[in-house]
């Protein structure tokens, strides 16, 4: 199983690896107020994607605090626990 893990991801870099080498043509991304960035295609696809990431995270972290919140609160009080058993004085060593 171990082996297919490592062929997939060898598979996926090479596939991306390839695709980044497609694509290193200079595009020109154009923002507000005339500004523009020129950069590699395979740049602009990266940091698209990491920027959707972090507003996903972003997204996802009140969900969190309330489950978070929400589990703490459902859990009892932590109770003494009982004392271990002690050894059978018949037996050598407790065993």
């Amino acid at each position: 199983m171990r082996i297919l893990v490592w062929l997939f991801r060898a598979f996926l870099f090479i596939t991306l690896f390839a695709f980044a080498l497609n694509n290193s043509q200079e595009v020109v991304v154009h923002w507000f107020f005339g500004q523009s960035w020129r950069a590699p295609l395979v740049i602009v696809v990266l940091m698209v994607f990491a920027i959707g990431c972090a507003f996903g995270v972003l997204a996802m972290v009140p969900a969190w605090w309330r489950h978070k919140r929400a589990a703490a609160r459902s859990l009892p009080p932590p109770a003494d626990l009982p004392s271990p058993p002690s050894p059978d004085p018949k037996l050598p060593d407790g065993i």
